[in-house]
């Protein structure tokens, strides 16, 4: 009995040693943080660590609820102890992509998750295909680990209903450019409907949602690097309809940019006959100053200067003449 307990005792000792002392040792890989907890409780950083920036795009009532405290990040290396009692939290801080319509909860919903539908302020239902880059945020690490229960369901979510809100609400920016100063109001009648003006501000819509984002490192501990809206699908119906528009529309804006197109040229040309009549004129006129300047300046000079001239006038005109008829007085 005596050896069978030695055993035993060698046996607990043994498990012990390996299941809490060689099993103790961790490393962090290089795109992981980590965080230990101490009895259930997350070593923090004293009240120094500074004040949350991110916490300015929460509203004032939210900043009380998304007051998380900072933890004590893990960086990358090893190998790392812990004790029985301190448990490791491990996260991947590398970017990841996911598709906007993915339900995680019900991977059957928004089709299988291939396209997201909403509805445009004209009361169209409209599919929205697209792509969001996030990544975990290490200094909200406690809002992504003991914050929420799924920080990633909970984002999308409050991406989701940002991008519906804004497309329920979307309304296309004036235009400003100089070239449709002189075009009629009518000519962009088209940008009236919804899903043209959200397909022509595309770039405006990411850029959007990429703001509205900002806040969500303070309330899930994810941070939403870009968000790209590639698509946005109409109904078959209304897509034909819409076809019909934008045909229609670009044949009355060609022949409004031929009409412009003919009147700038015309107006060109008229300025271009205006300049050669203008130099014709000043060509003509210009001898006759000259000439003007050395009469005067001819009969300054004496009296008969001026008679002189006219006589040698008379006689290179009487040499080039081949007949005179001249008044004889009687």
């Amino acid at each position: 009995m005596t050896a069978v307990g030695l055993g035993i005792i060698a046996g607990f000792i043994g498990w012990f040693l390996v299941r809490y002392i060689v099993f103790s040792f961790y490393t962090v890989d290089q795109n992981e943080r980590a965080v230990k907890t101490i009895f259930g409780r997350a070593e923090r950083l004293s009240a120094a660590a500074g004040d949350d920036p991110f916490t300015e795009y929460l509203r004032p009532d939210e900043r009380e609820r998304y007051n998380y405290p900072q933890v004590r990040v893990i960086p990358p290396g090893g190998p790392y102890f812990k004790w029985p009692w301190e448990k490791i939290f491990k996260v991947s801080v590398a970017t990841q992509t996911v598709n906007m319509a993915l339900d995680l909860e019900d991977p059957r919903a928004n089709n299988g998750g291939s396209i997201l539908e909403a509805v445009t302020k004209d009361q169209l239902n409209v599919g929205l295909k697209g792509q969001i880059r996030y990544r975990i945020s290490e200094r909200h690490l406690y809002a992504f680990l003991f914050g929420v229960k799924n920080p990633i369901v909970h984002v999308m979510g409050y991406f989701i209903s940002i991008l519906r809100e804004r497309i329920a609400n979307f309304e296309a920016p004036p235009s400003t450019a100089l070239g449709l100063a002189s075009q009629p109001t009518d000519a962009s009648a088209v940008s009236g409907v919804s899903i043209n003006d959200l397909r022509k501000n595309l770039r405006d819509l990411n850029e959007h949602m990429d703001r509205e984002s900002l806040s969500s490192p303070a309330r899930y501990g994810i941070m939403l690097d870009a968000s790209l809206i590639t698509e946005i699908d109409a109904p078959p119906d209304v897509e034909s309809a819409m076809a019909a528009i934008n045909t229609a529309h670009n044949h009355v804006s060609s022949d409004i940019s031929l009409a412009q197109a003919s009147a700038d040229q015309t107006i060109v040309q008229s300025k271009r006959a205006v300049e050669i009549e203008t130099l014709k004129a000043q060509t003509e006129v210009e001898p006759l100053l000259a000439l003007a300047e050395q009469l005067h300046a001819l009969r300054k000079s004496g009296t008969g200067a001026l008679s002189s001239y006219l006589r040698n006038v008379r006689l290179n005109l009487f040499r080039q003449a081949e007949r005179v008829i001249m008044e004889v007085e009687k």
